[in-house]
């Protein structure tokens, strides 16, 4: 761009405010003075266009700039309710009459909403929370659960490990469930146990709509004398029927973990179409009526005997789930992208 050509954009930029200006019933003051005078506005980025320009005549220009810019601001001002003698740092008048009560208010994240009705839920039961550290080591976040040396949630793609050794001279890693939570309550705790344990984890997975590389979890563990598939099957009922409603209703279908046997991915009917097959698809569930929202399971031996329980006197069962899906379904968010770009109509919604 040359001095030429910088000119007639600076004129056009003042034409179009002009325009806005005399337009005011239909744009506000503060659009026009996000669109000509932001961080990124028109004006702003014109005067960045400087550098391209020979250093001779970047003065001149420059001063032309600066003068367009405070013609603007004095508009702006007049339009706001600020005498223009007083400066472009000036801000508009006060009218004290305006009552001092009610007053806008932050509100809480959907994503702590949803934790917080979940955490009461399982409280009624009787669960406590437990909680772990972040950065953990293989033996807590793999080996103890019952995870083989050559399971692939080890590799690299799956897991992000960090340039620290353990005790044993692994790399640590940050951890991909809050499972480890478990491990480290039995290694210190004597049974019966039952608590919860939420908290943030790390999968190197890419971002979309329904996935992260960086989440929350919340898991729950059980251990007692006789507990059984039933025990765990009676207590997510109570917190389905406790979170969605009395008419939710919960299935279990046959699946794999390493550390529990036998394994659930557990199921709650739509909350949205309520499993009714005579009306339009519904894009939640794809019209089979259920949505697949955890996974549970029988605690197994093996990870029992990590934590020195004898599992022919103790018994458990674990489950897990993630926040971010009990948002969306909660508060109607079909993206979990959403949940982290501070968009006040998503926020708001907790109100």
């Amino acid at each position: 761009m040359n001095a030429t050509e910088w000119k007639e954009k600076l004129s056009a930029i003042r034409d179009s405010f002009s325009v806005s200006i005399n337009n005011v019933q239909t744009e506000n003051p503060e659009a026009i003075e996000l669109r000509f005078l932001g961080r990124k506005g028109e004006l702003a980025l014109l005067l960045r266009d400087l550098k391209d320009i020979p250093i001779e005549e970047r003065k001149a220009l420059g001063a032309l700039g600066n003068t367009a810019k405070e013609e603007m601001m004095v508009r702006l001002g007049a339009l706001k309710g600020v005498p223009a003698s007083a400066g472009p740092a000036a801000k508009p008048n006060l009218d004290l009459t305006l009552p001092g009560w009610p007053f806008p208010k932050g509100t809480l994240h959907p994503l702590t909403v949803t934790l917080n009705r979940m955490t009461e839920c399982f409280a009624k039961l009787g669960f406590s929370v437990a909680e772990g550290p972040l950065i953990e080591e293989d033996y807590f976040n793999f080996e103890a659960l019952n995870f083989p040396p050559f399971h692939p949630a080890r590799d690299m793609q799956d897991t992000f490990y960090v340039d620290v050794k353990d005790a044993s001279g692994k790399d640590m890693l940050l951890r991909t469930h809050t499972s480890p939570v478990q491990i480290r309550t039995m290694k210190n705790q004597e049974p019966p146990i039952r608590i919860i344990s939420p908290g943030r984890v790390f999968r190197s997975e890419a971002v979309d709509a329904s996935h992260s590389f960086a989440f929350h979890q919340i898991e729950g563990l059980y251990v007692d004398k006789n507990v059984s598939m039933a025990d765990l099957k009676w207590t997510l009922e109570e917190f389905m029927k406790d979170l969605f409603g009395s008419s939710a209703k919960v299935r279990f279908m046959p699946s794999y973990f390493p550390f529990v046997e036998p394994g659930a991915e557990v199921e709650v009917s739509c909350v949205f179409c309520r499993g009714k097959a005579d009306g339009p698809r519904c894009p939640v569930c794809k019209g089979t009526g259920w949505i697949e929202l955890l996974g549970a399971g029988v605690v197994h031996p093996n990870v029992l005997k990590a934590c020195n329980y004898d599992p022919a006197k103790w018994s458990g069962f674990a489950f897990g789930a993630g926040i971010e899906r009990f948002a969306m379904l909660l508060f109607g968010i079909s993206d979990m992208r959403m949940l982290y770009e501070n968009d006040l109509r998503i926020l708001k919604q907790v109100q």
